[in-house]
C-alpha cells in the first residue's frame, strides 16, 4: 500500500508524465501534487477537471446509467490528460498528465490503474 504522495511520485515514473494530482471532485480540493511546471499548472488542472468529473456524473445519472466512470480521456494537440476515479473512494480521482510525443497511452492507462489500487486512503 501507498500514500498519496508515493502514489504521484510513483505516477511522475510514467513515461513522458509531465503532472499527477488526486481530487476529490466533490468539494475541487486538490489532496496532492506532483510534477507541472511551465508545461502544466498542475493545481489549476486538477481544480478544472473537478467540473469535467462532475458533468460526466451528471450526464449519467440524467441517463439512468448506473456504474462508475472508469477512466476519461482528454486528448490534446502535445498531452494526453488521463482522469480515473477511485474505485475504493469513488469522489477522488487520479489526474494524470502525459507528453503525448513521450508517453503511451495504454501503459499510462494500465500504470494508473495499477497505483490507484495499490494507493492507502
Amino acid at each position: 500500500m501507498s500514500d498519496i504522495k508515493q502514489t504521484l511520485q510513483a505516477a511522475m515514473n510514467i513515461e513522458g508524465a509531465i503532472g499527477a494530482a488526486l481530487v476529490d471532485y466533490e468539494s475541487g480540493l486538490t489532496l496532492g501534487t506532483a510534477g507541472g511546471g511551465a508545461r502544466l499548472n498542475i493545481e489549476t488542472a486538477a481544480a478544472g477537471n473537478t467540473e469535467v468529473v462532475r458533468a460526466k456524473m451528471k450526464v449519467m445519472n440524467m441517463l439512468g446509467i448506473d456504474g462508475t466512470i472508469e477512466d476519461i480521456l482528454i486528448t490534446l494537440g502535445d498531452q494526453l490528460h488521463l482522469i480515473r476515479p477511485l474505485e475504493k473512494k469513488p469522489q477522488f480521482f487520479m489526474y494524470v498528465a502525459i507528453d503525448r510525443k513521450q508517453g503511451n497511452l495504454g501503459m499510462a492507462r494500465y500504470h494508473v490503474k495499477d497505483l490507484e489500487q495499490k494507493l492507502d486512503i
